[in-house]
């Protein structure tokens, strides 16, 4: 996912949760957005990009730990570093 508004306009993120009530998601990057501490971000402001990091949506469906050099790595791996 990329962000298309606020101040991390084009920052790839990774989706981690969501609140379907409020229209909110929280994503994390694995540097400034760590697991500890993701951000809320409304749904309308980001954009899916059709891309599915397999090996970390499997663990995050099934609530398994992730840590912030996987998704770092996962990211990287795809090019998707933002700015």
């Amino acid at each position: 996912m990329y962000s298309k508004a606020g101040r991390d306009l084009g920052r790839c993120y990774v989706l981690v949760a969501t609140d379907d009530k409020q229209g909110y998601v929280w994503v994390v990057d694995g540097e400034i957005r760590t697991i500890a501490r993701p951000k809320r971000k409304n749904s309308r402001h980001l954009d899916y990009k059709g891309e599915d990091l397999e090996t970390l949506a499997v663990k995050i469906a099934e609530g398994k730990q992730i840590f912030d050099s996987e998704i770092r790595s996962a990211l990287r791996s795809y090019g998707k570093e933002g700015r």
